[in-house]
């Protein structure tokens, strides 16, 4: 199939592990295409998602006063770090009754959907293939992503969440009169003819302002994850080269093992760098929504 399409046996493997498994049936056309669902995506950011409640809540369940466990240990360490930072960011103790919480959630949620990438590539595949699922074109399961934060619309989605955040608390601090006045009163302020000139532009700088906010939230968390998703089936493919005991696939297999326990040291760094990044800048977001220009 590869020879008749043109298209070479390398590039064909990469291609069929960067489908999802959707409602078409086949890779998408355009970014944005609001009639496809990508199954693999949800059920593995809903399953992560349920995986983090369901450890929160045995942690908080079993937690005494005594000397914890290490689990419980773990776990505390991470509460109160993610605490620490909510209130050195955010300056409302009523506000971070719900933004801490949230921004907990929002770092160990990413943190284990990232850590999904550390998984080898070709497992899902082998085992959907002894299940007898996904052999041919058309088959279920045939197409499979298994890192939802590599999909644009689960890291963009999650943005979207922290804009309409922003917008609420942007709201709830200033009141409604007070925001919307603050679109067209900063960050140029003016008095008289002067701020009439300026209101277009200070709207046009806040639209673009929250806009940015919102879109490199979504993409640095997507284009991450997707350019070490890629670099993992890369290196898939110096095994993929084996052609028997012979000096060439012996240095490609070796040369494997290496890259990819290389890759995947250095990719756990990546995997909560990129949790703590989205989580820190959620905190900013909303802090900032607390205050003035």
């Amino acid at each position: 199939m590869a020879a008749e399409s043109g298209v070479s046996p390398q590039a064909e493997y990469i291609q069929h592990h960067l489908v999802h498994l959707n409602n078409l049936g086949e890779k998408q056309t355009t970014i944005a295409q609001f009639n496809v669902v990508n199954y693999d995506s949800l059920f593995w950011s809903i399953f992560m998602g349920l995986v983090v409640v369901l450890c929160l809540w045995y942690v908080a369940r079993r937690a005494s006063s005594g000397v914890p466990g290490r689990f419980q240990g773990a776990v505390e360490m991470v509460v109160d770090m993610v605490d620490d930072q909510a209130k050195g960011i955010v300056n409302s103790a009523k506000s971070r009754l719900f933004v801490t919480p949230l921004a907990l959630t929002v770092f160990l949620w990413i943190a284990v959907m990232n850590a999904l990438d550390l998984l080898p590539v070709d497992l899902p595949g082998t085992i959907f293939h002894a299940l007898g699922w996904g052999r041919h074109p058309g088959d279920f399961l045939y197409y499979h992503r298994i890192l939802p934060t590599a999909d644009l619309n689960v890291p963009m989605g999650m943005s979207l969440g922290v804009l309409l955040l922003m917008f609420y608390y942007g709201i709830k601090i200033k009141r409604p009169g007070g925001f919307v006045k603050e679109l067209f009163t900063a960050p140029f302020h003016a008095h008289g003819i002067g701020g009439v000139i300026l209101a277009p532009i200070n709207l046009l700088m806040n639209i673009i302002e929250y806009a940015a906010k919102s879109v490199s939230l979504g993409m640095r968390l997507f284009g991450n994850m997707f350019a070490g998703e890629l670099l993992f089936l890369l290196i898939a493919l110096l095994g993929g080269a084996w052609t028997g005991f012979n000096g060439t696939s012996i240095a490609l297999g070796l040369g494997q093992i290496v890259a990819g326990s290389i890759w995947s040291v250095f990719h756990i760094l990546i995997v909560l760098l990129q949790a703590f990044i989205f989580m820190m800048l959620t905190l900013v977001y909303i802090g900032q929504a607390h205050e003035g220009h």
